[in-house]
């Protein structure tokens, strides 16, 4: 972690501080910040066959709607289920049962969206989008949160969809390879004994949190 994001040539570019942030070279090196902004941003000039956004108006708000949902919803509780189920060094009961539980609560409602459809948004069974790109993003790091993604098989399907893609294998390991995304959590976790033992007790505590503190999966 050095915290390249906290130096000031990166808070002219992005004001918060905080990754992502992007400069387009090619239109007077336009700085944007925020996910959700960039997918706009993106898709609004250099896509104009609209093959990750919508023409059609409706399907256009269907799709900001679920952008908004990722950016308001299940980035910022999946990120604080990060650092309360892993990251922290002080394990605290209360955060991590609310966290881990509330993104698995968005989880379901996800899993309610990807019901007989592949894809979030778009006619018949939906087109690959940057709805489905924003929320991906979080949902291939769901154990790395605690959260277990073969409850949610709607998920999980679409999650196994989207993962296929070649450009996005290339993608989920830019800048450097990933060790804790889906794919490599679970290989890890069946060749490496050390790691398994560590995840169990990590699991062992969050639901012991959530005994401790009645949780209860619902969703919506």
């Amino acid at each position: 972690m050095q915290n390249i994001q906290k130096e000031p040539w990166f808070t002219k570019l992005s004001p918060n501080g905080r990754i992502p942030a992007i400069v387009d070279h090619d239109r007077n090196k336009f700085s944007v910040f925020e996910g959700a902004a960039i997918l706009a941003y993106l898709t609004r000039h250099y896509d104009p066959d609209h093959k990750f956004s919508f023409d059609d108006a409706d399907d256009l708000s269907r799709c900001e709607q679920w952008v908004a949902w990722q950016h308001g919803g299940l980035g910022p509780m999946q990120g604080q289920a990060n650092h309360f189920f892993r990251l922290a060094k002080e394990r605290i009961p209360y955060p991590t049962q609310r966290y881990v539980g509330e993104s698995e609560r968005l989880y379901g409602i996800l899993d309610i969206q990807l019901a007989d459809r592949d894809y979030l948004i778009g006619p018949g069974r939906g087109k690959y989008s940057i709805a489905d790109i924003a929320s991906f993003s979080w949902v291939n790091w769901a154990y790395f949160a605690g959260v277990d993604l073969a409850k949610f098989k709607n998920v999980e399907r679409w999650w196994k969809r989207i993962n296929d893609r070649p450009a996005v294998q290339k993608g989920i390991d830019v800048p450097s390879e990933g060790k804790n995304y889906n794919s490599k959590y679970v290989e890890r976790l069946e060749k490496e004994n050390d790691f398994k033992e560590s995840e169990d007790k990590l699991k062992k505590l969050a639901d012991e949190a959530k005994k401790q503190y009645d949780y209860k999966f619902s969703a919506p």
